[in-house]
């Protein structure tokens, strides 16, 4: 079955660089987009950003535009967040998707476990 399963979250202080990662199993990893998506306890799952399953199209959240970086390896079927400047409002349960190239939450048919990233003011 598909599993994607994230890592490299943490605590770190404000203005701080993380990057998360999140590796897929399952189907064919080249085939599908993927996405990067956060919600915070009370609040609904919120587009972060994608990238096509080529890796020739991205997007972003205006909140995060020029500060996060969406990539992709499909030799080694992992797509990556690189996240920089971060922000304590930025704290979150970070989880990566994977299905078609969209902003929304039903674009995507599998789910990672997802992992806390948590920034201190």
């Amino acid at each position: 079955q598909v599993q994607l399963v994230e890592s490299g979250g943490g605590l770190v202080q404000a203005g701080d660089s993380l990057r998360l990662s999140c590796t897929a199993s399952g189907r064919t990893f080249s085939s599908y987009a993927m996405g990067w998506f956060r919600q915070t306890p009370g609040k609904e799952r919120e587009f972060v950003a994608a990238i096509n399953r080529n890796g020739t199209s991205t997007a972003y959240a205006d909140s995060v535009r020029e500060r996060f970086t969406i990539s992709r390896d499909d030799a080694t079927n992992t797509v990556y967040l690189q996240m920089n400047s971060l922000k304590p409002e930025e704290t979150a349960v970070y989880y990566c998707a994977q299905g078609s190239y969209g902003f929304t939450f039903s674009a995507y048919d599998y789910w990672g476990q997802g992992t806390q990233v948590t920034v201190s003011s």
